[in-house]
């Protein structure tokens, strides 16, 4: 007999009049929000100017939207393009799948180009992101929640998530996996921001440890999906993404604190002033030096006659 579990929504679209609001879509905003939001404070904290984070986010937002539904289309192709499916279904991100690994891919190349038009190193941007993102980890995955998609295995626990009956999917109590993975973020924010003002990382190790431990998760958690994916030696596809990515961040941690220990102390140069009239007109008239004084020629002075007085 279950005691309680966790209900799902009814339907993933609430309208507001002739607009209609998705609740993935919502998730989504408002996990970019958090991550912009905190990482503007945090870069401040580091020395940075207010809203360079969100300048460059114009250019990472986007390029991550359109990484995570390029890595969830390619993986998961069969659910788009095999018979009976319908290929235009792979442009409609609102029905879910984004896939995290292609999203911070090419999300970072997004970034780079927004760091390279400002001058800015991209690691220190990247540390200063780091547990933002993740904290925008844990508001996308309730976007699982209204799409009710992502759970695990079926189980009687008192917060078992409950799926009604749809295309693909069998009513019943599961594993909230999408719970999992959000409470499990907002750790890994927590353990970015405490390791981050204890040990002071720099050079793009808040960024890593984000990475790592983000990794460390979704290992067990991926594990416990019952969704259809692609397996390798017995593994989801997304475990070995998981295994191999955990490792590239684990050396570049270690490697990084050997090359290029301590943090940076500028993250954000000043650029230097124009030269020209603008030089000029800022050294004012008291820093023009005083021409010197013409020498007066005797001859020029009118002589003075044996009285004093001068000739005209």
């Amino acid at each position: 007999m279950e005691l309680a579990f966790i209900p799902s929504p009814s339907t993933g679209v609430i309208h507001l009049g002739p607009i209609p609001l998705r609740g993935y879509a919502f998730c989504i905003i408002l996990g970019v929000f958090i991550a912009v939001w905190l990482g503007n404070k945090r870069w401040i904290a580091r020395g940075g100017k207010p809203g360079t984070v969100a300048d460059i986010a114009v250019w990472a937002v986007p390029f991550g939207l359109v990484g995570g539904r390029l890595y969830h289309v390619v993986t998961d192709y069969q659910l788009y393009f095999v018979e009976g499916r319908n290929w235009v279904d792979a442009f409609k991100i609102w029905e879910g799948g984004l896939g995290i690994w292609g999203a911070i891919a090419l999300g970072a190349v997004g970034a780079w180009i927004g760091c390279r038009r400002r001058g800015i190193p991209l690691p220190a941007w990247a540390d200063a992101l780091a547990p933002g993102i993740a904290l925008a980890q844990a508001a996308g995955r309730w976007g699982n929640w209204f799409n009710q998609e992502l759970y695990g295995r079926e189980t009687d626990l008192p917060w078992a998530l409950e799926i009604s009956d749809g295309p693909n999917r069998i009513a019943g109590t599961y594993h909230p996996t999408f719970l999992y993975e959000s409470l499990w973020c907002i750790g890994v924010a927590l353990l970015v921001i405490w390791a981050d003002r204890r040990f002071k990382l720099g050079h793009g190790r808040a960024f890593a440890l984000y990475v790592a431990a983000y990794c460390a998760g979704r290992g067990w958690i991926e594990y416990m999906r019952v969704d259809d994916a692609h397996h390798i030696l017995g593994l989801r596809l997304n475990v070995w993404t998981a295994i191999v990515v955990f490792v590239l961040a684990v050396v570049y941690f270690v490697l990084s604190a050997k090359l290029r220990p301590g943090r940076e102390t500028v993250v954000e140069p000043e650029r230097s002033l124009p030269e020209g009239p603008a030089k000029t007109a800022e050294a004012g008239p008291t820093d023009a030096k005083a021409e010197p004084e013409a020498e007066a020629d005797p001859a020029s002075e009118p002589a003075e006659d044996a009285a004093g007085s001068k000739k005209l």
